[in-house]
């Protein structure tokens, strides 16, 4: 690969790389499978990158690429053996002028999505990224008329995931 290509591919990731982090959010509990599947996008990126016509934003390539690799490991894992997250049985200290009222909606948010499929947490993930239903349903290759009634499917599934 020549020296100009891996140039772009790093300023790419860099700047783009906070879709990848919230990918990794999305699909992974704790640091280490955060990390692990971080560095695996990464490498799926790395391999594919040569192929990257410039058809479509960096950033909608990337979506596709990381949203692929993450349910394809999420499903993998799904078949492994489920163990206790260690840090959610860790104690922290935390500073005074933390907000845990805004913390407990984020968790409870994120709870409600886990319990969507696939599909639907890379919709929502889109759609709170603020990406518009066209670049939304390129990445997903579904119709965009199919991501906006997914969308509204998916906001009354979590206001009942969240409003029981």
């Amino acid at each position: 690969m020549s020296k100009d290509l891996e140039l772009s591919f790093v300023k790419q990731l860099k700047d783009n790389q906070n879709i990848i982090h919230k990918i990794c959010r999305l699909y992974t509990v704790g640091d280490d499978a955060h990390k692990d599947l971080f560095q695996e996008i990464t490498i799926q990126l790395w391999k594919a990158f040569p192929k990257f016509r410039g058809d479509s934003k960096f950033s909608t390539w990337a979506y596709r690429v990381a949203l692929n690799t993450a349910i394809t490991l999420y499903r993998k894992n799904t078949r492994s053996v489920m163990t206790v997250d260690y840090e959610k049985h860790q104690f922290f200290i935390s500073q005074e002028d933390y907000n845990f009222e805004e913390e407990d909606r984020i968790k409870l948010m994120y709870q409600a999505v886990y319990q969507l499929n696939d599909i639907e947490k890379a919709l929502v993930f889109m759609y709170l990224e603020d990406k518009d239903y066209a670049e939304i349903s390129e990445t997903l290759g579904i119709s965009e008329v199919n991501a906006r009634v997914k969308m509204n499917r998916i906001k009354g599934k979590l206001k009942k995931i969240l409003n029981p």
